[in-house]
């Protein structure tokens, strides 16, 4: 593996309750808006949570054909969408897509539990009519694999082609891993990232019987509150990101637009317990100090980090424990964010999502607020989360972390490309 090839970022796709505009994604994220709203998909007045981060209005008429967009899964369509989005963003469309080597691209999109609402729909087909009336797409829409197969076979990659399922860090360890695919000179050019389409019956009952999501129905854009006091768990999203990856050798060859320079990652694991995470943050230190040792910098050059901070009792503490163990005194130099106070924890696809936060962070040297942030902990003095209200900011090393259940961790780094 060749760690002095550098590698660029070209293009972003978002799929969100922002919408599916980086751009607008973006801005809204700098006005400090929530996208949580109350579900209206599915009938719920007897759950304790109703409400979460909800894809609305996604037009996919350009990037799918209408009797497959009926189909597949969301979280196909939201994989799907992202991914050419990016490929646009990267200005990889028409003339463009037919000139790159299809044998040196490759698509890592992952899920962290696939078709959701054909699996529902499945099990109250067989439970109802009978095993004759399930669909042959039942299998092939409910595997995580899917959303980058399908990319792939429209798009005509040949490269490396497989999801990767970890949890909440699924998107950021695609990240991860299609760098170390372009390390290794398997590929020069990969769309990663992540899709989740959990809202839907089964999904919210599941993470309502484990007694994870906050119940502030009254008031749910006020929910999600990272570091707050007053949390009292986490708020469901959905969506799909995704970006492009590529040699700096092959994006200046073909002249492509660079937004960022992927600097390293890591993946590591608590090997402590099934949801909880190390509560001294050791977890977190360790992946951020692999992340730093594999782009070869020194902890003082990091100056943000996008945080996990899902709005948890437990996570938001062992995160900010970590991020001390890692960086020390410097801590107090580092801006810390939290995406997900406005957007939800949209689960496999929260690390792209939050990864693109981190580069549109760079390429606009402004940083997104913490919204909800009334009652700060104690634990968090010290440290510049950003509350509230977005602030001028120039990026010189930003991490984005992602923490899944299993004790999966990942981080990953960016930077300014500078020539």
């Amino acid at each position: 593996m060749n760690k002095n090839k550098r590698l660029v970022v070209t293009g972003m796709g978002v799929v969100s309750c922002f919408g599916s505009d980086v751009d607008h994604f973006y801005d809204q994220l700098l006005l400090g808006k929530s996208g949580i709203v109350p579900i209206t998909s599915f009938p719920c007045d007897d759950f304790p949570t109703r409400f979460a981060g909800v894809v609305q209005d996604l037009d996919v008429e350009d990037y799918l054909d209408k009797k497959q967009a009926r189909r597949v899964d969301p979280f196909i369509r939201y994989s799907i969408v992202a991914g050419k989005k990016a490929l646009e963003n990267a200005a990889v469309t028409d003339d463009a897509l037919n000139k790159l080597d299809k044998k040196r691209c490759g698509v890592l999109l992952g899920s962290g539990m696939g078709g959701m609402s054909v699996f529902h729909d499945g099990v109250n087909t067989l439970s109802t009519k009978g095993y004759r009336r399930i669909t042959p797409f039942f299998v092939p829409y409910i595997i995580t694999n899917m959303g980058g197969a399908l990319l792939s076979i429209d798009l005509g990659f040949e490269g490396p082609n497989y999801s990767i399922s970890t949890a909440c860090a699924t998107s950021t360890c695609t990240i991860v891993a299609a760098a170390n695919h372009l390390r290794k000179g398997d590929a020069d050019l990969i769309v990663c990232g992540g899709a989740e389409a959990p809202i839907n019956p089964i999904g919210v009952a599941g993470f309502i019987a484990i007694k994870a999501l906050s119940q502030r129905n009254d008031t749910p854009q006020t929910a999600s509150r990272p570091w707050d006091k007053t949390r009292d768990g986490f708020v469901m999203g959905e969506g799909g990101g995704a970006i492009v990856l590529e040699t700096l050798e092959h994006a200046l060859k073909r002249g492509a637009p660079i937004y960022a320079e992927y600097l390293g990652g890591a993946m590591t694991s608590d090997a402590y317990h099934m949801t909880d995470p190390r509560p001294d943050g050791s977890g977190v230190a360790f992946c951020i100090e692999k992340a730093l040792a594999d782009a070869r910098i020194d902890a003082s050059q990091v100056n943000y980090i996008n945080a996990h901070a899902t709005s948890t009792p437990v996570g938001d503490l062992c995160e900010i424990r970590g991020i001390r163990q890692a960086f020390g005194d410097h801590s107090s130099n580092i801006k810390v964010n939290a995406t997900k106070s406005m957007t939800g924890h949209c689960l496999g696809a929260a690390g792209a999502i939050e990864a693109i936060a981190t580069i549109k962070a760079i390429e606009t040297s402004k940083l997104h607020p913490t919204i909800n942030l009334v009652t700060p902990e104690e634990e968090i003095a010290g440290i510049d989360v950003v509350p509230n209200t977005a602030q001028d900011f120039d990026v010189n090393v930003g991490l984005s972390n992602s923490f899944g259940f299993g004790g999966h961790n990942a981080t990953v780094a960016f930077a300014p490309y500078k020539g």
